[in-house]
Formats: C-alpha cells, sequence, structure tokens
C-alpha cells in the first residue's frame, strides 16, 4: 500500500520520538539536561518564542473551532467531517497528555535545576512531562495535514508545530524528551482521531478518507 508523503513524514517523526525517548531512559537525562542548558538563553525574555509558545493555544483551540462551525453553518459535510478529526484530534491528545502530567509528575527544569535552567515565568505551574503545547501543535498539524494533504498545507503546519516545540524549550519550562514526547503524542492522536472517524462515522463503505 502506498502512502501519501505527509503520512510518511508523520510515521517518521513518531518513530523518532519513540526512539529517543527510549535512548533516555537508557542512557540517563544528561543529554536532555544538556540540550535544553544550551538552548535556554539564561534570560529567555524574547517576545517572538513567547508569542511563538503562546500560539499553540490560541491556533490550536481556533483553527479546529472555526472549521467545525464554517463546516456546520454552510452545511459543508466534507468539511465538518474533517473539522470533526481535527477536534477529536485535540481532545484526545488533551486527555493522554494531561493524563501523563498527572501520572508522571515530572519537575519542570527549571524548578529542578533554578541555577542551570531559567524559565522566562518563576510563577510556572504544572509539571513537565508531556508537553502540552506541544502535543497540541502537532495534534493540529498532523490532522489538518491528513484531512488537507497540500505540501504548502503540511510544510507549514510542521514549521509551526517544530518551533512551539523549540520555544518551550528556549523559554526554560519543558526538556527536548518533553517536546518529542508531545510530537508523537500529537501526531498519534490525529491518526487515532482519523481511524475513529472512519470506523464510526463515515461507515464501512464510504469513500471518504482523510
Amino acid at each position: 500500500m502506498d502512502f501519501p508523503m505527509s503520512e510518511i513524514v508523520e510515521r517518521r517523526i513518531i518513530f523518532i520520538s519513540f526512539t529517543l525517548l527510549l535512548s533516555f531512559h537508557l542512557y540517563g537525562q544528561n543529554w536532555d539536561v544538556d540540550l535544553a542548558n544550551a538552548i535556554n538563553p539564561r534570560n529567555p525574555s524574547s517576545g517572538y518564542w513567547r508569542t511563538t509558545s503562546n500560539s499553540a493555544y490560541v491556533l490550536g483551540t481556533g483553527v479546529p473551532i472555526c472549521l467545525l462551525l464554517t463546516g456546520v453553518l454552510t452545511r459543508d459535510t466534507v468539511l465538518e467531517r474533517k473539522s470533526r478529526v481535527i477536534v477529536g484530534s485535540v481532545l484526545v491528545e488533551l486527555v493522554i497528555s494531561e493524563g501523563l502530567k498527572y501520572a508522571i509528575n515530572r519537575e519542570r527544569p527549571g524548578d529542578k535545576y533554578p541555577g542551570i535552567i531559567f524559565p522566562y515565568n518563576h510563577s510556572t505551574h504544572g509539571y513537565s512531562f508531556p508537553s502540552g503545547h506541544s502535543s497540541l501543535a502537532f495534534s493540529v498539524a498532523a490532522s489538518v495535514s491528513l484531512a488537507y494533504k497540500k505540501w504548502y498545507i503540511t510544510a507549514p503546519a510542521y514549521i509551526w508545530a517544530t518551533t512551539v516545540g523549540y520555544s518551550r524549550i528556549y523559554l526554560g519550562v519543558h526538556y527536548p524528551s518533553d517536546v518529542l514526547a508531545g510530537a508523537a503524542i500529537g501526531i498519534g492522536s490525529a491518526f487515532l482521531s482519523s481511524w475513529l472517524n472512519r470506523r464510526f462515522f463515515c461507515g464501512k463503505s464510504s469513500k471518504f478518507v482523510l
């Protein structure tokens, strides 16, 4: 079976993410801390990276809702189905990422290494693993890419998601492994949401493919 290029890329991202995470558990966390320390600028006051980080929740919730409302109001069944997959992907990644946060209880790097890694906001709360911003951004990027298999949509979507992940390390609130896990969860959630939509909403005989 031939897979679209976007799907091949997404599968490779998941594989690479889990491979690196396995390496992290096998060989310790020194690389994780060292890389976070190298990316963190000690005084992460850049407005650009803060805006990029915040865009995860602005676009991550705005895009699915706008597409779904547009599909419903215009009675565009194809758009409605595609947007339903994107919304479902966001909901799945939210449950998984938040569940893992409270199950693992990993301290944020700025809290565990206050003299090495400096968070942009010392009042940050919550746990570090996985990165919720990254999982949300990659969930939207992957589900949009599955819905619209065009390189000029897929490329910007993944570039945006990658910059969101980088911004979380730059701002001192996540380790690289948190971001990798978030990316894998986000992309996996998109595939799961797509499969569930085809399985339960499109019917077995439907030729509608995301």
